[in-house]
């Protein structure tokens, strides 16, 4: 009897040591996915991480935008180029943004402005706290000259799988050749990554494309509006990770550089109604009193092109069935089943004399003739871009994504003068207050200027369409 009970009490021993051992196993296996053993707690994530600039629409100043997983101070320290390294400190704020996803990740969004900044003066800095800092940039400050020519790329549509133009734009923007860049929405594909519960990325994917664009984004003003793959979550990723001019969240603004007023809109408040039907109307009325004010004569004397960029065109010959493919597209004429009916914008547009519509969404690239209610208005025969009576669009929406090309219907619309299926983007040059130079890179032909145009207008405003 004794015999049998020691040997229960030796197997219960054992058996208790054996589930002691396997816990402790798996203890161990979690600890060495983190820190080292005697410890085990979670990481300190402190180190600054995608890094991008912006232009917040202040003369002689910059916004350094950034992330961390931790909470820390918001510093940036910068000098003069050629001069003692890191000589100025400037600091800012943080906000938490939760991205909203099953695992409500949190995310540290820093911004710090930098002011006093002489205009074409080149700067070098860091940023982060004593806590970590990032590696070193440098940018060159804007220069606020009303007869300066400054140089864009544009695109938009660009995510970080199958992102063809990355590697050339990064290259060409670290060389100098660019002065800002302007990404016409649809980021990442998508920010937030949220197909289905079992797809569920928790922003992950978008922290990932912000360090891609980091390489383009340090050294020169990221400029940027929404696109429809920014929509989860009511915009929330794009709203929080960006830092546009004015206090809309980045959705829409304007600023002004060399000769030109630049427009940033949201075509998707057309089409996310649940976000708010009245955000149309918002936006509209902006729009209206913004382009009123840079037509006043004082203003438009000084900065005579105006350029809008949105997402969704209102124009395109792609085969796909989007927006831009019917007769009466939601951002030309409007919305009829709002109650009151919603505007379109191409007659605001056109009654305050835009030149020039940046557009992507389709993943093509198209010129149009100069046009407006679907009628051409060419300036002459021989030189339709000298003049036109009506503004130019150009849509440039083939940076590289997973979604691929978008295909065009067999027989281009009457307005459509050039389009392409290759992968690439568009540089812009606002050479002075009469000429502008447009011309679109196709990356998969290495590089090769593939489409060019002058836009000369020696009158602007709607009395050029006169």
């Amino acid at each position: 009897m004794i015999l049998t009970c020691i040997y229960q009490v030796s197997i219960s021993v054992l058996q208790q040591r054996r589930a002691d051992m396997a816990s402790l196993r798996a203890l161990l296996a979690l600890c060495s996915l983190t820190v080292p053993l005697a410890l085990c707690v979670p990481p300190i994530e402190t180190q600054p991480e995608q890094v991008h600039l912006s232009y917040p629409g202040v003369p002689c100043s910059m916004v350094i935008t950034w992330t961390t997983f931790n909470e820390t101070e918001s510093v940036v320290e910068y000098s003069a180029w050629g001069g003692k390294l890191f000589d100025q400190v400037a600091k800012g704020t943080s906000t938490v943004f939760e991205d909203g996803g099953s695992e409500k990740r949190k995310l540290y969004i820093h911004r710090v402005t930098l002011a006093g900044l002489r205009p074409g003066s080149v700067y070098a800095y860091h940023c982060g706290s004593e806590a970590g800092w990032s590696e070193v940039f440098y940018f060159t400050a804007l220069n606020e000259s009303t007869t300066w020519s400054p140089k864009f790329a544009l695109f938009g549509d660009m995510g970080n799988e199958n992102p063809q133009s990355l590697a050339r734009l990064q290259k060409e923007t670290q060389i100098g050749m660019y002065d800002a860049i302007l990404h016409i929405g649809d980021f990442a594909y998508d920010m937030d990554e949220l197909h289905s519960k079992a797809n569920e990325d928790n922003g992950r994917i978008g922290d990932e494309f912000m360090r891609q664009i980091q390489s383009i984004a340090a050294y020169v003003p990221y400029m940027t509006c929404p696109g429809n793959h920014e929509s989860a979550y009511n915009f929330s990723n794009y709203r929080n990770r960006f830092s546009m001019p004015g206090d809309t969240e980045s959705l829409w603004y304007s600023w002004n550089i060399g000769p030109a007023h630049i427009v940033s809109f949201s075509t998707e408040v057309y089409f996310f109604l649940d976000y708010g039907v009245d955000l149309i109307f918002k936006q509209y009325e902006w729009l209206r009193k913004d382009l009123e004010e840079a037509n006043r004569p004082e203003n438009r004397r000084v900065r005579p092109w105006i350029i809008t960029m949105g997402h969704r065109p209102m124009y395109c010959s792609n085969d796909d069935k989007d927006d831009c493919t019917q007769f009466e597209s939601y951002i030309r004429v409007g919305r009829n089943d709002t109650k009151p009916p919603a505007p379109g914008l191409e007659n605001l547009f056109y009654l305050y004399g835009v030149d020039l519509e940046l557009w992507a969404h389709e993943h093509t690239y198209e010129r149009l003739w100069p046009v407006y209610g679907y009628k051409v208005f060419n300036g002459s025969t021989e030189e339709p871009y000298v003049n036109p009576k009506a503004p130019v669009h150009i849509i440039t929406g083939s940076a590289g994504c997973r979604e691929k090309h978008d295909g065009f219907i067999p027989k281009p619309r009457d307005w459509s003068a050039f389009r392409s299926t290759d992968y690439g983007y568009t540089r812009m040059q606002v050479l002075n207050r009469t000429h502008l130079y447009l011309e679109q890179v196709s990356d998969d032909q290495y590089g090769k200027v593939i489409d060019s145009i002058w836009l000369v207008k020696e009158q602007h405003g709607v009395a050029a369409w006169l």
